[in-house]
Parts: structure tokens; C-alpha cells; sequence
């Protein structure tokens, strides 16, 4: 019998939604379960160094790998993350118990003044990603990408205060925070591919702890598991890092999954998209034959890391 349950998660305000929420998921599945369940706020390398690119500051799985430590180290039971900030490698001993139902994985334009990126004429936008910098240069040419950093709603100030024109946000994470009233512009998938993974919740736990597994196996949505499982396993074929610029979204259609994947070359200049279906009983063999062919069409324009 389980006497507490700690959940472990970023500060952000984001975070401690993402956090709560799952709480919630599970005191509904157990009325006993949930006076027992307590959320400790843990900072991560990725909140220390707000100042510089992700890239320079170790990549991805920098929002992730303090709260694994802790998981690993048995001071929290459940890890909460956002599934777009986990390296497609699973860290020994951890598992993803449970994928909570995804919200809208679109991408958001927000501005004070400007209601679409197509108005934009050297402005400055804001944007941590490499990717977004790249699709956004073939939608106008005419902007500037320049470095921004920090949560929702701190981008959301920097915007509003005129340091940026606008920026780019994922609508999964205004939607969460009653904030999508800022976005001016929503990006449809056809034009702009979002990051794998974006808009799910990943719940994180020991692999040997049955306990706490049966207890997210309840709140697991299978859908966004299978679309999770395929998206995941697209990057880890890839083997690309934090500076690769892909984009890649899995949704059913029909019978089958369709999964859609962008890539830009190391330099930038060529771009390569794929659509590929697959069984909804083989998602990862679906996120790995992309994975193949994106590679072959890509070849001697982009250089696997790992």
C-alpha cells in the first residue's frame, strides 16, 4: 500500500498545469489515491540558463533530466513532462507509463501588432527553435529570426512589451493556460509541422515500480500513445539532436496512421517532406520507415549525430 505519491515537475506555471492535471486523472480513477498524491517543484537546467540557445547548454532533455535523476534516486514516484522536451531515447530504468490525451499540436503567431506573418516586413520574431526559424523563413522572407527564451508567459511579456514583434508558441500551451487569446495567427499542419510529440503530456515512472504503473496504465490514452510511439521513433531513427530542424505529426486516418514529417538540410536551404501510413497495430515500424526514407532523400544534405 502506497502511504504518498510524489509528483515531480518544472516550476513553470505550464508545468505545474501539465502536473496537476494528471493528478487529477488519477484521484478520479481512485478517491483514495488522491489525498496521498503531493507535487514537488523541481528546477531544471534548462530554467537556470534562460539566457542562452538550448543548443549551447546541452540539448535536449535539459527540462527532463534533473526530474529523472530524482525519479532514479526514488525521491519522487511520477515524473510529468512534455513529451516534445524527452530525448527520443528512453532513460534506463524510466519508462512512459501513460500519455495523456493530446491537445491541439498546432503552432501559434503571437503579436501586439501584427495579426499574420505575411504583414511582416523586418520584423523581429522570437524563436529558440531552429526549425521554426526555418519554416517561417519559407512562409516571409522578409523577417528576423532572433533567440528567445523563457515561459509562456514571459514570452508572452517580451512580446507585449515591444522587445519582439511577435513570436511563435505552441497553441497546446496558451490552450492550457487560458492564454490563447493571444494568438493572432494558428499555423494549419499542411504549412507549418510542429516538433514530435507536441501537445502530449508524458508521465514518467520506474520501470520496476508495478505499483505506480498500474496506477497511470488508467489514465493512459491509447490514441495519443500510438501517434507518441510512432512520432518518437521517427526522431530516434533520425538520430538527430537538439539543432536538427524536423518537424513530424502522426494522426489516424481511417484504418491506418499518416504521419508527415518535415527535414531541412545541415545548411538550412533544401527541405525534404514525407507522408507515410502504417498499421495503428505498428506505430513504430511506421516512425521508423519514414525515419529511412527521409534519410534516403535527404542523403549527403544531412548528417545523422548519433
Amino acid at each position: 500500500m502506497l502511504n504518498k505519491i510524489i509528483i515531480g515537475t518544472r516550476g513553470s506555471k505550464l508545468s505545474l498545469a501539465y502536473a496537476n492535471k494528471v493528478k487529477n486523472l488519477i484521484s478520479k480513477t481512485d478517491l483514495t489515491v488522491a489525498k496521498k498524491i503531493k507535487i514537488e517543484k523541481i528546477k531544471t537546467s534548462g530554467d537556470v540558463f534562460q539566457n542562452k540557445k538550448i543548443s549551447e547548454i546541452g540539448g535536449k532533455n535539459l527540462f527532463c533530466k534533473e526530474i529523472e535523476d530524482k525519479l532514479i534516486k526514488k525521491e519522487i514516484d511520477i515524473a510529468v513532462h512534455s513529451l516534445k522536451d524527452m530525448d527520443s531515447v528512453e532513460t534506463k530504468g524510466l519508462i512512459i507509463q501513460a500519455y495523456i490525451e493530446r491537445n491541439d499540436p498546432r503552432e501559434s503567431f503571437i503579436s501586439k501588432k501584427f495579426k499574420k506573418i505575411s504583414e511582416l516586413n523586418n520584423a523581429k520574431i522570437g524563436s529558440s527553435s531552429r526549425r521554426r526559424e526555418l519554416q517561417l523563413k519559407l512562409l516571409n522572407k522578409k523577417i528576423k529570426i532572433e533567440n528567445i527564451r523563457g515561459n509562456v508567459d514571459t514570452r508572452i511579456k517580451k512580446v507585449e512589451s515591444g522587445e519582439y514583434d511577435g513570436a511563435v508558441l505552441a497553441l497546446a500551451g496558451l490552450k492550457e493556460l487560458n492564454l490563447e487569446n493571444h494568438a493572432r495567427e494558428i499555423f494549419p499542419l499542411k504549412d507549418f509541422l510542429p516538433t514530435a510529440g507536441q501537445g502530449i503530456i508524458a508521465v514518467q515512472c520506474r520501470d520496476d515500480d508495478h505499483d505506480i504503473k498500474k496506477i497511470l496504465n488508467k489514465i493512459n490514452h491509447s490514441q495519443t500513445q500510438i501517434c507518441a510511439l510512432a512520432e518518437r521513433n521517427f526522431l530516434k531513427t533520425l538520430g538527430g539532436d537538439c539543432d536538427t530542424a524536423v518537424g513530424c505529426n502522426v494522426i489516424f486516418n481511417r484504418q491506418k496512421l499518416e504521419l508527415k514529417a518535415q527535414l531541412f538540410s545541415d545548411d538550412g536551404k533544401k527541405v525534404f517532406n514525407i507522408v507515410k501510413s502504417g498499421k495503428i497495430s505498428e506505430p513504430k515500424l511506421l516512425g521508423r520507415l519514414a525515419g529511412e526514407e527521409i534519410l534516403k532523400k535527404s542523403i549527403n544534405n544531412f548528417s545523422k549525430k548519433r
